[in-house]
C-alpha cells in the first residue's frame, strides 16, 4: 500500500560553478509479502554482516512481512519493484520463541558480555514479561541518501501509536537497534584518501564551495577521525547514540574471508566491517528533554528531521 512520495535532490558536477541537480522520487510503501521477500532478505543479510547466517533470515523475513501495518519500504519503480530500504520494528517479547528473535537475543547478550552494564540491562529485559523491547530493523542500499530516514521514522512512530491505540502489542519500554560500522586503521585511512579518484576529489571540493549552511561548514571543519577508527554506515546512528542509554561497537564472530585477510596483509584496501548495538529507553533517556506533550518517539523523529531532513 502506498503511503507517500518524496523527492530528494542529489548534486552532480565537478566544480562549484558547474552543478546539476538530479531529482529522485521515492515511494514509501508497506512491506509487500508478494513482492518484497528476496529484497528484504538481502537487506537483512547486509545489515547483519558476516554473522547473518546464524539468524534464520528466511524466518526473520517472513516475520517482518507478517506485519501489514507496521514498517515501510522505499521503492522508485512502483509497487512491483524491489525495495531499496526498509524500516520496521518487531516485538522481541511477543516473538521470544520465534527462532530468529531467539537467535538475535542470544547474539546481543553474547556481544554485550564486553559491556557489563549493557549485558545486565539486556538480561534483565529479556528475562521478564512486563516491559517489551522493540527490535528496530533499518537497512538500505549504500547509495540511498540519509534524507529518506526522517520520513521513515515519522511514519513508524505514527504506525506504532495507531497500533497501541488498537491494543496491539507495540507498547515498548526500550528500542534495540542493530547497525553496521567499519574500522579503518591510520594506514588504511591514508590509503583511501590517496586512492580517491580525481573526479571525486573535484566533486568534494566543488561541494564544499556551495554549502548553504554555516552550521554545516562548522560541523565539517570540526570533523576528526574517531579515536577508535570506527565509522558508521548509517549517519543517523549519531542521533540515536545521543539518546541511547547504552551503545556497543563489536566485531563479528565469523572470521574475515581468507581472500580479504590476504588482501589486507598485502596493504590492499578492504573494509573491516563490524556491528553496533544501541539501546534506547522510551522513558528516562539520558539526553532527553521532551517537553510537554512529547515522548521519546517525537524527540527521535524531530532530531532526525533537524539533522538529516531535506531543507524546506
Amino acid at each position: 500500500m502506498a503511503k507517500r512520495a518524496a523527492q530528494v535532490s542529489d548534486d552532480e558536477g565537478d566544480s562549484g560553478s558547474d552543478v546539476s541537480l538530479i531529482d529522485v522520487s521515492f515511494d514509501f510503501l508497506s512491506p509487500n509479502p508478494d513482492v518484497d521477500y528476496q529484497a528484504i532478505k538481502r537487506l537483512l543479510g547486509q545489515l547483519l554482516g558476516r554473522d547473518s547466517e546464524g539468524f534464520n533470515l528466511h524466518e526473520l523475513t517472513e516475520l517482518i512481512l507478517s506485519q501489514p501495518n507496521i514498517g515501510s519500504t522505499i521503492k522508485t519503480d512502483g509497487e512491483e519493484s524491489d525495495p531499496y530500504a526498509l524500516l520496521t520494528v518487531l516485538n522481541m517479547h511477543i516473538h521470544h520463541e520465534h527462532p530468529s528473535i531467539k537467535a538475535l537475543a542470544r547474539y546481543c547478550l553474547s556481544k554485550a558480555s564486553d559491556s557489563p552494564a549493557l549485558h545486565s540491562t539486556l538480561q534483565s529485559l529479556f528475562s521478564q514479561s512486563e516491559k517489551h523491547v522493540g527490535l528496530v530493523i533499518c537497512e538500505r542500499l549504500i547509495n540511498m541518501p540519509v534524507q529518506v530516514i526522517p520520513p521513515l521514522y515519522n511514519m513508524l512512530k505514527d504506525e506504532v501509536r495507531n497500533a497501541v491505540a488498537q491494543n496491539l502489542p507495540y507498547q515498548f519500554s526500550h528500542l534495540l537497534f542493530i547497525s553496521r560500522t567499519y574500522h579503518l586503521s591510520l594506514d588504511e585511512e591514508s590509503q583511501l584518501e590517496n586512492t580517491l579518484p580525481a573526479s571525486e576529489a573535484r566533486k568534494k571540493k566543488g561541494a564544499s564551495k556551495k554549502r548553504k549552511s554555516a552550521a554545516h561548514d562548522e560541523a565539517n571543519a570540526q570533523h576528526v577521525r574517531p579515536d577508535d577508527g570506527i565509522y558508521s554506515f548509517h549517519p543517523e546512528d549519531a542521533a540515536i547514540i545521543e539518546l541511547a542509554s547504552h551503545t556497543l561497537n563489536y566485531t563479528y564472530t565469523a572470521p574475515l574471508p581468507e581472500t580479504h585477510q590476504e588482501g589486507r596483509d598485502k596493504n590492499a584496501f578492504g573494509l573491516d566491517t563490524r556491528g553496533r548495538i544501541m539501546l534506547l529507553p522510551l522513558t528516562d533517556s539520558p539526553a532527553m528533554d521532551t517537553g510537554e506533550g512529547k515522548d521519546t518517539w517525537d524527540v527521535l523523529a524531530e532530531k532526525l528531521a533537524r539533522e538529516y531532513g531535506v531543507p524546506q
